[in-house]
């Protein structure tokens, strides 16, 4: 189950936290940061050009069959850029009568629904720590149709992150990163509108997920579960309220580790990957292509690039 890793390098990156990444058919990547700005990178010569700019706060990024790239867009909401635009146009960016802030990861379905996420509704990314240790639950899950309104799912959910569809589109899977484990929500059948655990107890706290060009859901680990947090969650509402509003620098620090996960999608783990000794860690997504391992961050200026045996 444990992959020996052949090679680990740095892409470097005309600025800092690319959140999550995404492949392209011509085996190029792309990916956001924290400036607004959405960058394709050349694999092969570490060459990067930047692809729109959205003046916003990129996080999740998906692609439609059309080739355009829908984002999640901390401070604008949920947006689309058509090809051959260098503007995105936004989707959505109120809930329920509020703006829609936090938007974290997106995915489209055949029919052109699309379900996102957004990862609290009291603290900005700036505060994530801070939404971690409240351990309140309001993550949410949602739904926009074609020319529709956006549809709340779930709320309740401990800062929920990556959003993955089945290859059958019967259900969603969703990262709940504070919970460590991964949820899943009915779309069709008898339990359509419900919600169960698809897998349970994660060893670490799962971000952003996407399903590889090997068919496996591939999860990223931003760190391993920390005894300090974990023991905050036990506490009283109360007092967890009071200890998030300290400042981030006194809290639990995550630990730096490259991890990722990959289960196929009867829960069975099939891969896992995790490596203590690079200069690059909390990963916050992951991309499979042809064997190679394509990694973001929101601590640092690079993406990774791991190779594995098979």
């Amino acid at each position: 189950m444990t992959v020996d890793v052949t090679s680990f390098r740095r892409i470097a990156l005309p600025g800092t936290a690319p959140e999550d990444v995404l492949c392209l058919e011509d085996g190029r990547v792309v990916t956001g940061i924290d400036d607004g700005r959405l960058l394709v990178v050349d694999p092969k010569t570490d060459d990067v050009s930047v692809l729109a700019d959205t003046a916003g706060r990129l996080l999740g990024l998906e692609i439609g069959d059309d080739g355009s790239i829908y984002i999640c867009d901390h401070d604008r909401g949920l947006l689309k850029l058509e090809v051959g635009e260098s503007r995105a146009k936004v989707l959505a960016d109120s809930v329920e009568g509020r703006p829609l802030r936090f938007a974290s990861n997106v995915v489209h379905a055949s029919d052109g629904t699309l379900y996102f996420s957004s990862s609290s509704q009291n603290f900005t990314i700036d505060r994530w720590r801070s939404d971690l240790i409240e351990h309140s639950g309001t993550g949410r899950l949602m739904r926009l149709v074609p020319g529709g309104e956006v549809e709340v799912l779930r709320d309740d959910l401990q800062f929920a992150n990556g959003v993955v569809l089945s290859p059958e589109e019967d259900y969603l899977l969703v990262a709940e990163t504070g919970a460590s484990r991964i949820s899943r929500y009915w779309l069709t059948g008898s339990a359509a509108g419900t919600s169960d655990v698809f897998y349970d107890d994660l060893g670490g706290y799962p971000d952003n997920m996407s399903i590889g060009s090997d068919g496996l859901l591939w999860v990223a680990l931003a760190s391993p579960r920390n005894s300090v947090l974990e023991g905050i969650f036990r506490l009283p509402l109360r007092a967890r309220k009071v200890l998030a509003r300290a400042p981030q620098s006194v809290g639990p620090a995550p630990e730096e580790v490259v991890w990722v996960q990959a289960f196929d999608f009867d829960g069975t783990l099939v891969r896992n990957i995790r490596i203590d000794d690079v200069d690059f860690g909390f990963v916050t997504s992951v991309a499979e292509n042809d064997g190679m391992l394509y990694l973001g961050t929101i601590m640092g200026n690079a993406l990774g690039v791991l190779e594995v045996d098979e």
